[in-house]
């Protein structure tokens, strides 16, 4: 049974884990940036590479580091190393936060892709923007689909919103459900 006053609340606290994509691409620090190019490009493309030290992830280059830095410079990509191009500290979420922490993040930082570290700051995965978009719109789609069911013409028992009677006879007048004695009453 449906209620009239019934609210409908749904959670939309997810975490970062669960939209991250995972086993990043990574690259040592010592190779070239042609070699990242490669790597970004090769069985399902990628836009970054994580940059490792020592299997120890010290930073990130994304295909706007290699336009920017070294296409329209009209430099060699094999000429350079992705150590001399990465953005670096490395800025990293835990994998427990949720995509809102995450947006803010990229926001305040302003970065378009967030490595997910785990307990020990191991790299475990990455979340872009179009992911958090992504699941922004699955969610958004959700709450309005739940609008619509909640605002159901054919509610029918429930509670007045006008007086606060039990009916099973409400109607649905301009969103608000009616009991039958105060549709009466306004007809008089």
């Amino acid at each position: 049974m449906t209620y009239a006053n019934e609210k409908i609340q749904l959670d939309t606290t997810v975490a970062v884990r669960d939209i991250m994509r995972r086993n990043p691409k990574t690259i040592d620090y010592r190779a070239t940036v042609a070699d990242a190019a490669r790597k970004m490009c090769n069985k399902d493309p990628s836009g970054s590479c994580i940059v490792l030290r020592d299997n120890v992830a010290v930073g990130i280059v994304t295909e706007q580091d290699l336009n920017c830095k070294v296409v329209a410079k009209d430099i060699k990509p094999s000429e350079v190393y992705v150590n001399d191009i990465m953005t670096s500290p490395l800025i990293t979420i835990h994998g427990d936060k949720t995509v809102e922490e995450a947006a803010h993040e990229m926001i305040k930082n302003r970065v378009r892709r967030l490595p997910i570290v785990n307990e020990k700051g191991i790299v475990i995965g990455i979340v872009s923007v179009r992911d958090i978009v992504a699941v922004s719109t699955e969610i958004n789609e959700l709450m309005s689909e739940l609008v619509v069911i909640n605002q159901a013409k054919d509610l029918s028992s429930g509670m007045c919103s006008r007086c606060g009677r039990m009916s099973d006879d409400l109607k649905n007048i301009d969103g608000s459900f009616i009991c039958s004695f105060c549709m009466e009453e306004d007809r008089l």
